[in-house]
């Protein structure tokens, strides 16, 4: 998802974009991968000063909720980054820098044949571990 079609569907929400939330999901449009509510804090702060936690996690789980964001947790914490909304897949996490890569392999079917007459509403799959930059380092 881009930042216009982001700001799109939180107007159609029924929710305002202000400037900070515009700045929020720039900086997840920009970011490659999954980024924390510290990262988003450390960047924030030169431009709004004394903006606190309550108020992005606040947006955060908005925007997680309307479906901007997608979330994981990674060593305890949670981590965000824009959704992807082009074609089903799913995705490769670095544990270190949170860099994600795609996958297209989906393990979907065969768990579906083995569910028998289960009604399956949703799945999340993701492969957690370090990326070729994180292991040379």
């Amino acid at each position: 998802m881009k930042l216009e079609e982001s700001l799109e569907k939180l107007k159609s929400q029924g929710y305002k974009t202000t400037v900070k939330r515009k700045d929020i999901l720039a900086y997840f449009d920009e970011a490659d991968g999954y980024r924390t509510a510290k990262d988003l804090l450390q960047h924030m702060e030169p431009t709004y000063k004394g903006i606190s936690f309550d108020t992005l996690y606040r947006n955060l789980h908005l925007f997680d909720e309307v479906g901007i964001l997608e979330t994981t947790e990674l060593n305890g914490e949670k981590h965000f980054r824009i959704s992807c909304t082009h074609h089903h897949h799913h995705h490769f996490i670095c544990k270190d820098c949170g860099k994600t890569k795609e996958i297209d392999v989906c393990p979907m079917n065969e768990v579906q044949n083995s569910l028998g007459n289960y009604a399956i509403e949703g799945h999340k799959f993701e492969i957690y571990g370090l990326c070729p930059v994180c292991q040379d380092a």
